[in-house]
């Protein structure tokens, strides 16, 4: 069986069992919030998704050790290195009670023993001055490659606002990296992403169009880590790789928290872990997805919900297009993260200005 298939049914299974007994374990796994700044549901949803992700990447691996000794093990020692991010996201899910930071530092250490088991350290950012850096301080390539998979595991927890947000912009970022590593001949990291994106596949029916469950922190973090690491295998194992490859297929997730940074810190000079409802998505939904009055009931607002991803899906695809065409030059790289950067804060200031183009805002009037 492939990784594909298995990791599919497993989290296909597992999560229709969590929907279907969900008013057992409701109590300690619903997000019974509703009224939140960043809440947009309009029922207790379990936010256990991440369970079943977890589990379906991990019996796929199994099952592939006795297939592939290499590419099985390499799975599983990944999991492994995922387990501090994902437990602790986990948990936050369970007691609503640990706190960012807290979770941050369980995604460096996962970072770090990714690091030293797998040898995944970032040995180039192919920018003058701090590639010298890293040569002459070994210490620089650890902090920087905890940095940025720390940050994209937390991107991919920013993201997660709406239903099939997160997981499909994971499916399209994961479907790069696996194109990529089959171009340059490395399995264990075609198949860690193809097992990713079979395990979101069986979250996805739950999720998306009807909300049935979330993929929660726990989930939002394991499926960030997994792609930062994968990235930073990707580019430290094949030197024609550019650095630049993984930043601009992540660029979406990436420049969202910077600029979420930028605009509570500078713009609102609160603190930036200070939840707010001014996020991209949130305005999309707000202001560019419509109903009539007469639709805004439970089913409506579901439906209205679901409507707001694929603007974003969109938004990520601007990236990892080029991102998949260009993976070699830098150069080339570099400039469609400029293009993205100015694109993305064009769309931003236009919707809060309210001066959307009119052919982007999605109407139902039933």
């Amino acid at each position: 069986m492939s990784v594909l298939a298995a990791s599919f049914l497993i989290s296909l299974v597992v999560i229709f069992l969590i929907v279907r007994y969900g008013h057992i374990h409701g109590r300690f796994t619903a997000d019974s919030d509703i009224a939140g700044v960043q809440k947009f549901h309009s029922t207790p949803v379990p936010r256990i998704g991440g369970l079943g992700i977890f589990l379906g990447l991990s019996v796929a691996f199994f099952i592939r050790y006795f297939q592939s000794a290499e590419v099985g093990s390499f799975g599983l020692w990944l999991l492994v290195c995922c387990l501090p991010a994902f437990i602790f996201g986990f948990a936050e899910d369970l007691t609503k009670c640990v706190g960012v930071k807290v979770r941050l530092l369980a995604t460096i250490t996962s970072a770090v023993l990714a690091g030293y088991l797998l040898s995944g350290w970032l040995t180039s950012v192919q920018l003058l001055g701090i590639d010298n850096l890293i040569l002459a301080y070994p210490f620089v390539a650890v902090a920087i490659t905890c940095f940025a998979v720390a940050g994209v595991s937390n991107a991919f927890n920013i993201i997660d606002g709406y239903n099939g947000l997160s997981s499909m912009v994971a499916v399209i970022i994961s479907g790069g990296i696996a194109y990529v590593a089959f171009q340059v001949g490395d399995t264990p990291v075609m198949i860690a992403a193809i097992a990713l994106i079979g395990a979101l596949a069986g979250f996805l029916v739950w999720n998306f169009p009807r909300g049935l469950i979330f993929l929660g922190d726990g989930g939002a973090y394991l499926i960030g880590f997994w792609i930062a690491e994968l990235s930073v295998l990707l580019t430290a194992r094949h030197s024609e790789v550019s650095k630049w490859f993984p930043l601009l297929l992540c660029m979406y997730p990436i420049f969202e928290t910077i600029f979420t940074i930028y605009r509570r810190v500078i713009l609102k000079r609160v603190h930036p872990g200070m939840p707010d409802g001014s996020h991209l998505h949130q305005l999309i939904y707000r202001r560019i997805v419509r109903l009539s009055d007469d639709a805004e009931d439970i089913k409506g607002k579901v439906y209205r919900n679901s409507m707001t991803s694929p603007y974003l899906w969109l938004l990520c695809l601007l990236a990892a297009i080029p991102a998949v065409l260009f993976w070699r030059s830098h150069i080339i790289l570099k400039v469609f993260c400029l293009i993205f950067a100015v694109t993305y804060i064009w769309i931003y200031w236009a919707i809060v200005r309210y001066q959307t183009p009119k052919y982007f805002i999605y109407r139902n009037d039933d």
